[in-house]
């Protein structure tokens, strides 16, 4: 399979015909149709994490066998956005599973809270950062909720919740800053 090979570009309305499709049929052939035109995407997000040409084979192939189940438990508006969320959090996922005989692991969900708490062990860490997440304010809360342990792009959390894309952006990005410093108030950095 020749990874850097891009298929001709689809538009929405083919995305959400074969997602479509392969949610009513299961036919994976409908599923890989879909995929493939993502592949180079896929594999680019995965060596620019990973770093590594043959892990990023191989991630592209796991992805696909992930997304196999995923696709039918999301509500899915824009493909190529939310592929590049699933493939970012599987290659941030396996970075961290490297890691864990260097280091503690740190929350699954978070990206910047990898440098937080290194002396706590990983159940304070996720304690913390839930209390943490419990003091923000409901939009930011929920945005964060959606965009990480979720999973969802910022269109899908823009159509969840009634926010503007402006908005929703500004809640991840403000409620991220916010459980940072709360977390840095809370390890007394």
């Amino acid at each position: 399979m020749n990874f850097l090979k891009s298929q001709s570009k689809s538009t929405d309305t083919t995305d959400e015909r074969l997602l479509q499709e392969y949610k009513q049929s299961g036919d994976l052939n409908t599923l890989a149709t879909l995929y493939q035109q993502y592949m180079p995407l896929v594999y680019g997000v995965c060596l620019k994490y990973l770093g590594d040409e043959e892990q990023s084979k191989d991630a592209v192939m796991q992805i696909f066998e992930d997304l196999i189940a995923k696709v039918n438990l999301h509500n899915i508006n824009q493909f190529k956005s939310w592929l590049y969320v699933v493939s970012r959090n599987f290659c941030l996922m396996q970075l961290r599973a490297g890691k864990k005989m260097q280091t503690e692991p740190m929350p699954d969900f978070m990206e910047f809270a990898d440098d937080t708490h290194h002396d706590n062990d990983n159940e304070e860490n996720l304690t913390a950062l839930e209390r943490c997440r419990e003091k923000l304010p409901s939009a930011q809360k929920m945005s964060i909720q959606l965009f990480y342990m979720e999973e969802k792009c910022y269109k899908e959390i823009a159509d969840d919740t009634g926010y503007s894309m402006n908005e929703v952006k500004s809640y991840i990005q403000n409620g991220k800053r916010n459980l940072k410093i709360c977390l840095e108030k809370n390890s007394g950095r």
